[in-house]
Protein backbone atom coordinates (compact mmCIF):
# COMPACT_ATOMS: atom_id res chain seq x y z
CA UNK A 1 0.00 0.00 0.00
CA UNK A 2 1.00 3.59 -0.64
CA UNK A 3 1.17 6.79 1.41
CA UNK A 4 -2.24 8.94 1.99
CA UNK A 5 -4.55 9.88 -0.52
CA UNK A 6 -5.90 13.49 -1.04
CA UNK A 7 -8.68 15.33 -3.19
CA UNK A 8 -6.94 18.46 -4.43
CA UNK A 9 -10.19 19.53 -6.43
CA UNK A 10 -13.44 19.35 -6.92
CA UNK A 11 -16.12 20.45 -9.09
CA UNK A 12 -19.79 20.49 -9.20
CA UNK A 13 -22.70 22.36 -11.89
CA UNK A 14 -25.48 23.81 -10.18
CA UNK A 15 -28.34 20.86 -9.99
CA UNK A 16 -31.45 21.00 -11.72
CA UNK A 17 -33.41 21.20 -15.04
CA UNK A 18 -31.22 21.50 -17.92
CA UNK A 19 -32.96 20.90 -20.88
CA UNK A 20 -30.17 22.95 -22.82
CA UNK A 21 -27.55 20.57 -22.11
CA UNK A 22 -26.24 16.82 -22.30
CA UNK A 23 -24.43 14.67 -20.66
CA UNK A 24 -21.34 15.95 -22.40
CA UNK A 25 -22.07 19.97 -21.69
CA UNK A 26 -22.39 19.07 -18.08
CA UNK A 27 -19.21 16.69 -17.88
CA UNK A 28 -17.05 19.42 -19.51
CA UNK A 29 -18.58 22.10 -16.72
CA UNK A 30 -17.49 20.02 -13.73
CA UNK A 31 -14.36 18.78 -15.05
CA UNK A 32 -13.27 22.55 -15.74
CA UNK A 33 -14.21 23.69 -12.80
CA UNK A 34 -12.66 20.68 -10.61
CA UNK A 35 -9.34 21.61 -12.79
CA UNK A 36 -10.08 24.68 -11.88
CA UNK A 37 -10.24 24.51 -8.18
CA UNK A 38 -6.67 22.76 -8.22
CA UNK A 39 -4.76 24.93 -10.93
CA UNK A 40 -4.33 21.92 -12.76
CA UNK A 41 -4.49 20.78 -16.45
CA UNK A 42 -5.78 18.06 -18.12
CA UNK A 43 -2.49 16.77 -18.71
CA UNK A 44 -2.10 16.19 -15.45
CA UNK A 45 -4.66 13.36 -15.39
CA UNK A 46 -3.50 9.78 -15.47
CA UNK A 47 -6.74 8.01 -15.38
CA UNK A 48 -10.45 8.72 -15.30
CA UNK A 49 -13.60 7.45 -13.66
CA UNK A 50 -17.04 8.00 -15.22
CA UNK A 51 -20.15 7.56 -13.28
CA UNK A 52 -23.80 7.69 -14.86
CA UNK A 53 -26.84 5.13 -14.39
CA UNK A 54 -28.90 6.89 -17.26
CA UNK A 55 -27.62 7.30 -20.72
CA UNK A 56 -28.17 4.44 -22.04
CA UNK A 57 -31.38 3.98 -21.33
CA UNK A 58 -31.87 7.32 -21.99
CA UNK A 59 -30.33 8.05 -24.94
CA UNK A 60 -29.19 4.43 -26.28
CA UNK A 61 -25.56 5.53 -25.29
CA UNK A 62 -24.34 2.45 -23.51
CA UNK A 63 -20.71 0.61 -23.17
CA UNK A 64 -18.54 3.48 -23.29
CA UNK A 65 -20.02 6.38 -21.77
CA UNK A 66 -17.42 7.87 -20.27
CA UNK A 67 -14.95 7.70 -23.46
CA UNK A 68 -17.72 9.51 -25.20
CA UNK A 69 -18.22 12.44 -22.69
CA UNK A 70 -14.73 12.89 -21.67
CA UNK A 71 -13.16 12.56 -25.05
CA UNK A 72 -15.02 15.24 -26.49
CA UNK A 73 -13.91 17.39 -23.79
CA UNK A 74 -10.66 17.01 -24.25
CA UNK A 75 -9.81 13.96 -22.10
CA UNK A 76 -8.26 11.50 -24.22
CA UNK A 77 -5.69 8.68 -24.63
CA UNK A 78 -5.63 7.40 -20.91
CA UNK A 79 -7.65 5.05 -19.00
CA UNK A 80 -10.80 6.09 -18.69
CA UNK A 81 -13.94 3.27 -16.76
CA UNK A 82 -17.59 3.24 -16.65
CA UNK A 83 -18.92 2.37 -13.51
CA UNK A 84 -22.22 1.95 -13.04
CA UNK A 85 -23.82 0.95 -9.14
CA UNK A 86 -27.02 2.38 -8.85
CA UNK A 87 -27.25 5.70 -6.84
CA UNK A 88 -24.20 4.84 -5.28
CA UNK A 89 -21.68 4.90 -9.00
CA UNK A 90 -20.10 8.79 -8.16
CA UNK A 91 -18.92 7.74 -4.52
CA UNK A 92 -17.82 4.06 -6.08
CA UNK A 93 -15.96 5.75 -8.70
CA UNK A 94 -14.25 8.14 -6.01
CA UNK A 95 -13.66 4.68 -4.25
CA UNK A 96 -12.35 3.16 -7.14
CA UNK A 97 -9.73 6.25 -8.47
CA UNK A 98 -8.99 5.93 -4.33
CA UNK A 99 -7.76 2.39 -4.51
CA UNK A 100 -5.80 2.99 -7.98
CA UNK A 101 -3.65 5.90 -6.52
CA UNK A 102 -3.81 3.83 -2.78
CA UNK A 103 -1.92 0.80 -4.58
CA UNK A 104 0.36 2.91 -6.03
CA UNK A 105 -0.71 2.67 -9.51
CA UNK A 106 -1.72 6.06 -10.55
CA UNK A 107 -0.62 9.74 -8.98
CA UNK A 108 -3.45 12.06 -10.15
CA UNK A 109 -7.05 10.74 -11.48
CA UNK A 110 -10.12 12.02 -11.75
CA UNK A 111 -13.70 10.72 -10.21
CA UNK A 112 -16.71 12.13 -12.12
CA UNK A 113 -20.51 11.07 -12.47
CA UNK A 114 -22.96 13.02 -14.80
CA UNK A 115 -26.48 12.47 -15.37
CA UNK A 116 -29.10 13.70 -17.52
CA UNK A 117 -32.57 12.97 -16.00
CA UNK A 118 -35.05 15.24 -17.73
CA UNK A 119 -35.86 15.51 -21.48
CA UNK A 120 -39.05 17.00 -23.29
CA UNK A 121 -41.50 14.73 -23.02
CA UNK A 122 -42.04 12.14 -25.39
CA UNK A 123 -44.90 12.30 -28.01
CA UNK A 124 -48.10 10.05 -27.28
CA UNK A 125 -48.60 7.01 -29.02
CA UNK A 126 -51.28 6.74 -32.02
CA UNK A 127 -54.20 5.57 -29.52
CA UNK A 128 -53.27 8.95 -27.37
CA UNK A 129 -51.41 7.44 -24.98
CA UNK A 130 -48.60 9.05 -23.23
CA UNK A 131 -45.07 7.88 -24.16
CA UNK A 132 -44.46 7.51 -20.61
CA UNK A 133 -41.04 9.18 -17.99
CA UNK A 134 -37.76 8.24 -19.65
CA UNK A 135 -36.26 8.86 -16.27
CA UNK A 136 -39.01 6.66 -14.13
CA UNK A 137 -39.06 4.21 -16.73
CA UNK A 138 -35.25 3.32 -15.60
CA UNK A 139 -35.44 3.04 -11.78
CA UNK A 140 -36.93 -0.63 -11.87
CA UNK A 141 -32.91 -1.49 -13.24
CA UNK A 142 -31.67 -0.41 -9.83
CA UNK A 143 -33.44 -3.70 -8.43
CA UNK A 144 -34.07 -7.54 -9.09
CA UNK A 145 -35.95 -6.54 -12.01
CA UNK A 146 -38.31 -9.73 -11.72
CA UNK A 147 -39.06 -9.24 -8.25
CA UNK A 148 -40.05 -5.91 -8.83
CA UNK A 149 -42.15 -6.63 -11.60
CA UNK A 150 -44.15 -8.89 -9.56
CA UNK A 151 -44.23 -6.66 -6.27
CA UNK A 152 -45.21 -3.59 -9.18
CA UNK A 153 -48.21 -5.70 -9.55
CA UNK A 154 -49.31 -6.38 -6.81
CA UNK A 155 -49.27 -2.94 -5.37
CA UNK A 156 -50.76 -1.72 -9.08
CA UNK A 157 -53.73 -4.75 -7.66
CA UNK A 158 -53.84 -3.42 -4.52
CA UNK A 159 -54.12 0.33 -5.38
CA UNK A 160 -57.05 -0.24 -7.89
CA UNK A 161 -59.26 -1.93 -5.38
CA UNK A 162 -58.39 1.31 -3.32
CA UNK A 163 -59.04 3.72 -5.77
CA UNK A 164 -62.35 1.62 -6.40
CA UNK A 165 -63.12 1.78 -2.48
CA UNK A 166 -62.71 5.71 -2.23
CA UNK A 167 -64.80 6.32 -5.24
CA UNK A 168 -67.67 4.36 -4.16
CA UNK A 169 -67.03 5.90 -0.56
CA UNK A 170 -67.33 9.72 -2.18
CA UNK A 171 -70.11 9.00 -4.62
CA UNK A 172 -72.06 7.78 -0.88
CA UNK A 173 -71.00 11.05 0.33
CA UNK A 174 -72.13 12.90 -2.69
CA UNK A 175 -68.40 14.36 -3.19
CA UNK A 176 -65.96 14.28 -6.53
CA UNK A 177 -63.71 11.18 -6.35
CA UNK A 178 -60.23 11.82 -5.37
CA UNK A 179 -57.80 12.72 -8.01
CA UNK A 180 -55.34 9.43 -9.68
CA UNK A 181 -52.15 9.03 -7.74
CA UNK A 182 -49.16 10.63 -9.98
CA UNK A 183 -46.47 8.69 -11.27
CA UNK A 184 -43.19 7.84 -8.95
CA UNK A 185 -40.28 5.77 -8.64
CA UNK A 186 -40.81 2.66 -7.29
CA UNK A 187 -37.88 3.07 -4.49
CA UNK A 188 -40.76 5.24 -2.82
CA UNK A 189 -42.94 2.53 -2.07
CA UNK A 190 -40.06 0.89 -0.63
CA UNK A 191 -39.04 4.02 1.21
CA UNK A 192 -42.33 4.30 2.16
CA UNK A 193 -42.86 0.51 3.71
CA UNK A 194 -39.87 0.86 5.40
CA UNK A 195 -41.61 4.25 7.19
CA UNK A 196 -44.58 2.66 8.24
CA UNK A 197 -42.67 -0.27 9.43
CA UNK A 198 -40.43 1.95 11.44
CA UNK A 199 -43.39 3.87 12.76
CA UNK A 200 -45.02 1.12 14.02
CA UNK A 201 -42.22 -0.44 15.74
CA UNK A 202 -40.74 2.62 17.54
CA UNK A 203 -43.33 5.34 17.30
CA UNK A 204 -41.82 7.49 14.91
CA UNK A 205 -44.33 10.54 13.54
CA UNK A 206 -44.82 11.92 9.83
CA UNK A 207 -43.90 14.97 11.71
CA UNK A 208 -40.62 13.81 12.54
CA UNK A 209 -39.94 12.80 8.81
CA UNK A 210 -41.25 16.65 8.05
CA UNK A 211 -38.64 18.16 10.37
CA UNK A 212 -35.83 16.46 8.48
CA UNK A 213 -37.34 17.26 5.04
CA UNK A 214 -37.83 20.90 5.95
CA UNK A 215 -34.16 21.15 7.58
CA UNK A 216 -32.77 20.26 4.11
CA UNK A 217 -34.69 22.16 2.61
CA UNK A 218 -33.91 25.20 4.04
CA UNK A 219 -30.27 24.57 3.80
CA UNK A 220 -30.42 24.07 0.43
CA UNK A 221 -31.41 27.79 0.60
CA UNK A 222 -28.06 28.53 1.42
CA UNK A 223 -26.62 26.49 -1.46
CA UNK A 224 -26.47 28.14 -4.98
CA UNK A 225 -25.55 24.74 -6.95
CA UNK A 226 -28.87 23.34 -5.11
CA UNK A 227 -31.95 21.74 -7.19
CA UNK A 228 -34.63 23.58 -5.10
CA UNK A 229 -33.60 26.58 -3.28
CA UNK A 230 -36.68 27.64 -1.40
CA UNK A 231 -37.54 27.49 2.50
CA UNK A 232 -40.25 24.98 3.50
CA UNK A 233 -41.88 24.85 7.05
CA UNK A 234 -42.58 21.39 8.46
CA UNK A 235 -46.23 22.57 8.32
CA UNK A 236 -45.74 22.79 4.51
CA UNK A 237 -43.76 19.75 4.10
CA UNK A 238 -46.77 17.53 5.79
CA UNK A 239 -49.39 19.55 3.58
CA UNK A 240 -47.72 18.64 0.37
CA UNK A 241 -49.56 15.78 -1.69
CA UNK A 242 -49.21 12.18 -0.62
CA UNK A 243 -46.38 10.25 -2.75
CA UNK A 244 -46.94 6.76 -0.96
CA UNK A 245 -48.02 7.60 2.79
CA UNK A 246 -46.30 8.86 5.33
CA UNK A 247 -44.37 10.41 2.38
CA UNK A 248 -45.00 13.36 0.86
CA UNK A 249 -44.09 15.08 -2.12
CA UNK A 250 -41.72 17.37 -0.07
CA UNK A 251 -40.04 14.55 1.41
CA UNK A 252 -38.65 12.96 -1.82
CA UNK A 253 -35.31 13.67 -3.60
CA UNK A 254 -36.77 14.86 -7.35
CA UNK A 255 -35.14 13.81 -10.60
CA UNK A 256 -32.27 16.05 -12.02
CA UNK A 257 -29.47 17.19 -14.07
CA UNK A 258 -26.04 17.59 -13.10
CA UNK A 259 -22.39 16.51 -12.92
CA UNK A 260 -19.89 16.50 -9.78
CA UNK A 261 -16.20 15.52 -10.04
CA UNK A 262 -13.23 15.10 -7.76
CA UNK A 263 -9.34 14.93 -8.76
CA UNK A 264 -7.23 12.95 -6.06
CA UNK A 265 -3.67 13.04 -5.82
CA UNK A 266 -0.62 10.50 -3.64
CA UNK A 267 1.13 11.95 -1.05
CA UNK A 268 4.34 12.16 -3.07
CA UNK A 269 2.00 14.45 -6.14
CA UNK A 270 1.00 16.67 -3.52
CA UNK A 271 4.49 17.32 -2.43
CA UNK A 272 5.20 18.61 -5.99
CA UNK A 273 1.81 20.38 -6.11
CA UNK A 274 1.58 21.90 -2.76
CA UNK A 275 -2.00 23.00 -1.50
CA UNK A 276 -3.46 24.34 1.82
CA UNK A 277 -6.62 23.38 0.72
CA UNK A 278 -6.47 19.20 0.07
CA UNK A 279 -8.44 16.90 2.05
CA UNK A 280 -7.33 13.64 2.92
CA UNK A 281 -9.43 10.40 2.37
CA UNK A 282 -9.14 8.78 5.62
CA UNK A 283 -11.29 5.82 4.56
CA UNK A 284 -12.86 4.56 1.06
CA UNK A 285 -15.69 0.93 2.20
CA UNK A 286 -17.52 -0.16 -0.86
CA UNK A 287 -20.35 -2.79 0.44
CA UNK A 288 -22.89 -5.01 -1.29
CA UNK A 289 -26.00 -6.00 0.42
CA UNK A 290 -28.10 -9.15 0.84
CA UNK A 291 -31.26 -10.78 0.05
CA UNK A 292 -32.10 -12.42 3.73
CA UNK A 293 -32.60 -10.30 7.07
CA UNK A 294 -32.65 -7.16 7.69
CA UNK A 295 -31.10 -4.27 5.99
CA UNK A 296 -27.49 -3.69 7.51
CA UNK A 297 -25.44 -2.70 4.55
CA UNK A 298 -24.78 1.09 6.48
CA UNK A 299 -23.82 -0.89 9.44
CA UNK A 300 -21.46 -2.99 8.12
CA UNK A 301 -19.77 -0.20 5.77
CA UNK A 302 -19.23 2.02 8.15
CA UNK A 303 -18.42 0.10 11.00
CA UNK A 304 -15.77 -0.08 8.91
CA UNK A 305 -14.94 2.81 7.65
CA UNK A 306 -14.74 4.37 11.16
CA UNK A 307 -11.75 1.04 12.07
CA UNK A 308 -9.66 1.78 8.77
CA UNK A 309 -10.11 5.72 9.26
CA UNK A 310 -9.40 5.18 13.28
CA UNK A 311 -12.57 7.40 14.31
CA UNK A 312 -15.91 6.44 15.63
CA UNK A 313 -19.10 8.03 14.98
CA UNK A 314 -18.65 10.48 17.76
CA UNK A 315 -15.84 12.23 16.31
CA UNK A 316 -17.96 13.00 13.09
CA UNK A 317 -18.59 16.67 12.78
CA UNK A 318 -20.66 16.67 9.61
CA UNK A 319 -22.44 14.31 6.97
CA UNK A 320 -23.71 13.86 3.92
CA UNK A 321 -25.93 10.98 3.77
CA UNK A 322 -28.61 9.34 0.85
CA UNK A 323 -31.70 11.13 1.84
CA UNK A 324 -33.61 9.66 -1.16
CA UNK A 325 -36.33 10.12 1.25
CA UNK A 326 -36.71 11.72 5.06
CA UNK A 327 -37.13 8.45 6.12
CA UNK A 328 -33.68 7.25 4.11
CA UNK A 329 -32.08 10.25 6.22
CA UNK A 330 -33.72 9.34 9.47
CA UNK A 331 -32.98 5.12 9.09
CA UNK A 332 -28.71 6.44 8.43
CA UNK A 333 -28.16 8.32 11.26
CA UNK A 334 -29.81 5.20 13.10
CA UNK A 335 -27.35 2.76 11.29
CA UNK A 336 -24.24 4.95 10.95
CA UNK A 337 -24.25 5.49 14.88
CA UNK A 338 -25.16 9.04 15.20
CA UNK A 339 -28.33 8.00 17.77
CA UNK A 340 -29.14 4.35 19.08
CA UNK A 341 -31.74 2.19 16.22
CA UNK A 342 -35.25 3.61 16.45
CA UNK A 343 -34.78 7.24 18.20
CA UNK A 344 -33.46 8.77 14.65
CA UNK A 345 -37.32 10.59 15.05
CA UNK A 346 -36.58 12.08 18.10
CA UNK A 347 -33.03 13.18 16.89
CA UNK A 348 -33.69 14.93 14.47
CA UNK A 349 -36.74 16.52 16.04
CA UNK A 350 -34.17 17.54 18.95
CA UNK A 351 -31.85 19.90 16.60
CA UNK A 352 -29.09 17.54 16.88
CA UNK A 353 -28.68 17.53 12.74
CA UNK A 354 -29.56 21.08 12.12
CA UNK A 355 -26.18 23.57 11.11
CA UNK A 356 -25.93 24.16 14.20
CA UNK A 357 -26.66 20.72 16.04
CA UNK A 358 -24.49 18.04 17.66
CA UNK A 359 -23.84 16.59 13.72
CA UNK A 360 -24.82 18.34 10.96
CA UNK A 361 -26.68 16.39 8.41
CA UNK A 362 -26.80 17.15 4.05
CA UNK A 363 -25.87 20.63 4.99
CA UNK A 364 -25.99 20.79 1.30
CA UNK A 365 -29.49 20.26 1.30
CA UNK A 366 -29.02 16.87 0.73
CA UNK A 367 -30.66 14.94 -2.44
CA UNK A 368 -34.04 16.51 -1.37
CA UNK A 369 -33.16 19.80 -2.42
CA UNK A 370 -29.69 19.74 -3.50
CA UNK A 371 -31.07 17.61 -5.86
CA UNK A 372 -30.42 13.61 -6.88
CA UNK A 373 -28.64 12.84 -10.30
CA UNK A 374 -27.77 9.64 -10.13
CA UNK A 375 -24.37 9.13 -11.65
CA UNK A 376 -23.54 12.46 -9.51
CA UNK A 377 -25.03 12.83 -6.36
CA UNK A 378 -22.10 10.54 -4.39
CA UNK A 379 -19.38 12.96 -5.78
CA UNK A 380 -21.43 15.97 -4.74
CA UNK A 381 -21.75 14.79 -1.47
CA UNK A 382 -17.76 14.94 -1.16
CA UNK A 383 -17.75 18.29 -3.15
CA UNK A 384 -19.59 19.39 -0.15
CA UNK A 385 -17.84 18.14 2.66
CA UNK A 386 -14.85 19.05 1.14
CA UNK A 387 -16.09 22.42 0.86
CA UNK A 388 -16.88 22.36 4.75
CA UNK A 389 -13.26 20.95 5.92
CA UNK A 390 -12.15 23.53 3.91
CA UNK A 391 -14.15 26.34 5.61
CA UNK A 392 -15.75 27.74 2.07
CA UNK A 393 -19.28 26.75 3.00
CA UNK A 394 -20.53 30.62 3.44
CA UNK A 395 -23.55 30.85 5.45
CA UNK A 396 -24.22 27.04 5.35
CA UNK A 397 -21.03 26.71 7.37
CA UNK A 398 -20.73 24.36 10.25
CA UNK A 399 -18.55 25.04 13.05
CA UNK A 400 -14.96 23.92 12.78
CA UNK A 401 -15.57 20.81 11.36
CA UNK A 402 -12.46 18.51 11.23
CA UNK A 403 -13.75 14.81 10.13
CA UNK A 404 -16.48 14.24 7.84
CA UNK A 405 -18.26 11.29 6.21
CA UNK A 406 -20.39 10.85 3.61
CA UNK A 407 -23.25 7.48 3.55
CA UNK A 408 -24.19 6.83 -0.40
CA UNK A 409 -26.41 3.83 -1.27
CA UNK A 410 -28.14 2.73 -4.61
CA UNK A 411 -30.65 -0.20 -5.62
CA UNK A 412 -31.95 -2.88 -4.06
CA UNK A 413 -31.70 -6.31 -3.19
CA UNK A 414 -33.97 -7.94 -1.02
CA UNK A 415 -34.59 -5.77 1.89
CA UNK A 416 -31.27 -4.45 1.45
CA UNK A 417 -29.42 -1.39 -0.54
CA UNK A 418 -27.89 -3.23 -2.86
CA UNK A 419 -24.54 -0.88 -3.39
CA UNK A 420 -23.23 0.76 0.00
CA UNK A 421 -20.50 3.49 0.24
CA UNK A 422 -18.96 5.07 2.64
CA UNK A 423 -16.26 7.55 2.75
CA UNK A 424 -14.49 9.19 6.13
CA UNK A 425 -12.81 12.59 5.14
CA UNK A 426 -10.14 14.84 6.96
CA UNK A 427 -8.58 18.22 6.76
CA UNK A 428 -5.41 16.91 8.49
Amino acid sequence: MSDDVYIIGVGMTKFGKHLDKGVKALTGESLKLALADCNLTLDNLQAAWFANSGWGISEFQHSIRGQVALTANGLGRISIINIENACAGGSTALHSAWMSIKAGVYDCVLAIGTEKMYFPPPPPDPSGKSGGNRSLDGFISGTDVEETRAFMQQLKEEAGKKREQAEREARERGEAPPPPQKSHSVFMDFYAAGSRRHMEKYGTTQRQLAVIAAKNHNNSTLNSLAQYTFPQTIEQVMNDWVVAFPLTRAMCAPIGDGSAAAILCSEQFLKKHPSSRAIRIRASIVRSGHRVGASDSAIRASRAAYETAGVGPEDIRVAEVHDATAFGELSVTEQLGFCPIGEGGPFAESGATALDGKIPVNPSGGLISRGHPIGASGLAMAYELVTQLRGEAGKRQVNNPKIALSENGGGTVGNDTAAMAIHVFSRD
